[in-house]
């Protein structure tokens, strides 16, 4: 799970990106959501169509009631034949038991529902060896009142081999120590051939699985991969979305 800064000077970032968080303008932060904001600065996250795709991870136990406090992970809703699909970093989903997601999650209420995690599907890289290059994971949610999550608060698609800073992207998470989501945009660079990363203050525990949304609206990438996306607040990895996350997409999308 990506790591609270420890050391002195990730302490000072953490603070900077707190000050950052509180100077700037609800507007900008309306601005970065969409994807032209300021690039490098995080700031809270307005509520939009885009921002309510993402949402917060809880031990189903603490659902509906004990929201507050709770969540761990983040992950966010793509689009699938059945409507019934999100994306978040392996290491959130496994050796844990219930889960629920709650999209748009705000100051422990629920204004898009509670939904229960069903059928989980982990990369084989993954469940067989960790593999930091296997960090990346879907699970089906099952229906609330009858309805679909994506025709609730809708999807972004799944986008696999879009090649790494091909353009900017906006990436929306929940840290630990916030009830509200932060956003960021800003271009990802390569870590070798199977991870990128993206700088952007504030992204401590918690966010591992936020989505990182280009202007197409494509997720091109979770926070997670390499050290389970990093172990400073400033600086997030993702894995590079290749022909294994393309299959584990296939498989998810093709389960009822």
């Amino acid at each position: 799970m990506k790591r609270t800064p420890r050391s002195p000077g990730s302490r000072r970032l953490a603070l900077f990106a707190a000050f950052v968080l509180l100077a700037v303008t609800s507007a900008s932060a309306a601005a970065a959501d969409d994807g032209p904001g300021p690039f490098g600065v995080t700031v809270a996250a307005a509520v939009s169509a885009q921002s309510v795709r993402v949402g917060a991870l809880f031990e189903a136990a603490r659902a509906p009631s004990r929201l507050a406090g709770g969540h761990f992970c983040t992950a966010s809703v793509v689009h699938s034949p059945h409507r019934n699909l999100i994306l978040t970093a392996a290491h959130c989903l496994d050796d844990r038991g219930s889960l629920v997601f709650v999209p748009g999650y705000r100051d422990g209420r629920a204004p898009y529902g509670v939904w229960r995690l069903g059928r989980r599907f982990l990369p084989d890289g993954w469940a067989k060896g960790q593999h930091e290059d296997s960090d990346v994971a879907f699970a089906a949610v099952e229906d609330n009142r009858g309805r679909r999550i994506e025709d609730v608060v809708g999807g972004n698609r799944f986008a696999s081999g879009v090649a790494t800073g091909a353009t900017g992207v906006t990436v929306t998470g929940y840290p630990n120590s916030r009830e509200t989501p932060i956003v960021c945009t800003d271009k990802p660079t390569a870590r070798g051939t199977t991870q990128q990363r993206i700088a952007c203050p504030g992204f401590s525990g918690g966010t591992s699985g936020s989505p990182w949304r280009n202007g197409d609206g494509q997720v091109v990438g979770v926070l997670g991969g390499h050290d389970e996306g990093g172990v400073t607040a400033d600086v997030s990895y993702s894995v590079v979305f290749g022909a294994e996350a393309a299959e584990l997409y296939r498989d998810a999308a093709a389960d009822p």
